[in-house]
């Protein structure tokens, strides 16, 4: 499991639980339970972490909490 922030939240327009990882822009996940979803966090984390490693990018170390306005 990954140590990045994940904030989840109910979405009625897609009727699933949203996951988003702040620290890795654009990286998202749903699932139709909250278990469901932060299983398919996991897997596009992962994915997210390959995708940028086969690019050339720096991943972002993971901060933990997030401080927000």
């Amino acid at each position: 499991m990954y140590k990045y922030e994940r904030i989840m939240y109910w979405s009625e327009d897609d009727k699933s639980w949203l996951i988003e990882v702040p620290e890795l822009p654009g990286c998202m996940a749903d699932g139709k339970t909250p278990m469901e979803a932060l299983e398919n966090a996991e897997i596009i984390i992962d994915e997210w972490i390959e995708t940028a490693k086969g690019m050339g990018r720096k991943i972002p170390e993971p901060k933990g909490r997030l401080m927000y306005a």
